[in-house]
């Protein structure tokens, strides 16, 4: 049975139903006992598993992910709120050194079953550091996986898989979406493979990559392209950032011989560029024109007031596919 929900309600959900299916799994947070978590995503589960299994923490990210790291080492399934993603930087090194390299520096004897849970990206007027899009700096981080849903049905589907994964998962959650918009979500416990992407609009002339907040972008373009000039798109949402699906990526790029990354991260070194040189590598002699990216600057994110000049619009993704397909 499915009932319409929201991403954040999506994501409380399946929280919940792991803590009430798995004593190992416990939650960790700054204000996300009483409180419920700065956009409430856990909103009345302290109250129904106590304060040992949902943990109101001390301000100190790097605490927090280090003892999750411990608990996951024996014997626990950690979930990590991270209220806003540029607060985690304290907590970097823990993530980067210990949690995704504790497999490899143990040659298997120990494994990190956690996740962070931190929304990111822009759209919601946040203040400096509220609103950064740095996924890249993980995606680098061999041993870490890192996720990116972009509707609620996705957000309860792969967070569900990522605390039953066996390695760390960055589970990032797009800010604009968390109250966007409803859609069907089972009641019962249900996966959203990691590290597979889906084709969400199929189309002939030109493969749209986009995760997050940015599908919706990449969506709305696409139709009114299709409307206006009569090109189909093909949309692809990557879901899973690190590790890419390579075999979606590059089987929708031969197929339409064009692709365009979307992404609200900057230009430089965003995973957009990572997505090109694969893409350049495999799929080369299949291009018909050269791979485009719509993206945000390589600039701080702005102040809410020139928020929007930051962000890609609907219109840069419909400039990006005619010039593409009129390359």
């Amino acid at each position: 049975m499915s009932r319409k929900l929201t991403m954040i309600q999506a994501i409380t959900e399946a929280m919940d139903q792991m803590l009430a299916q798995d004593p190992r799994v416990m939650l960790l947070g700054e204000d996300i006992g009483i409180n419920g978590g700065v956009f409430r995503a856990t909103e009345g589960l302290v109250e129904k598993y106590g304060p040992e299994r949902v943990v109101d923490t001390p301000l100190a990210e790097a605490g927090i992910i280090g003892s999750a790291i411990g608990l996951a080492m024996n014997g626990m399934i950690p979930v990590v709120e991270i209220q806003f993603l540029a607060f985690i930087y304290p907590g970097f090194e823990q993530i980067v050194s210990h949690a995704a390299r504790m497999r490899y520096r143990t040659r298997g004897q120990f494994e990190v079953p956690m996740v962070i849970r931190t929304p990111y990206g822009a759209g919601i007027r946040g203040p400096e550091l509220h609103s950064e899009s740095v996924e890249t700096y993980f995606a680098h981080t061999p041993g870490l996986k890192v996720v990116a849903p972009s509707n609620p049905y996705d957000a309860k589907g792969l967070l569900i898989a990522a605390m039953e994964d066996r390695d760390p998962v960055l589970f990032l959650e797009p800010t604009k979406l968390y109250r966007a918009f409803k859609e069907d979500v089972p009641e019962e416990i249900y996966r959203v493979p990691l590290g597979k992407a889906k084709v969400v609009s199929e189309g002939d002339d030109v493969t749209i990559f986009a995760w997050g907040a940015m599908l919706r972008e990449a969506m709305q373009a696409a139709k009114k392209i299709e409307e206006e000039q009569g090109w189909k798109c093909e949309v692809v949402d990557l879901r899973t950032l690190y590790p890419l699906d390579r075999d979606t990526i590059l089987s929708s790029v031969k197929k339409t011989g064009r692709a365009i990354i979307v992404h609200e991260a900057h230009r430089t070194a965003g995973l957009g560029a990572e997505i090109v040189s694969l893409i350049n590598d495999e799929a080369l002699i299949y291009l018909k024109a050269p791979v485009k990216r719509v993206t945000g600057f390589d600039i701080p994110v702005p102040q809410f007031s020139v928020e929007d000049a930051y962000l890609p619009t609907v219109e840069r993704v419909q400039r990006g596919i005619v010039e593409t397909l009129s390359f």
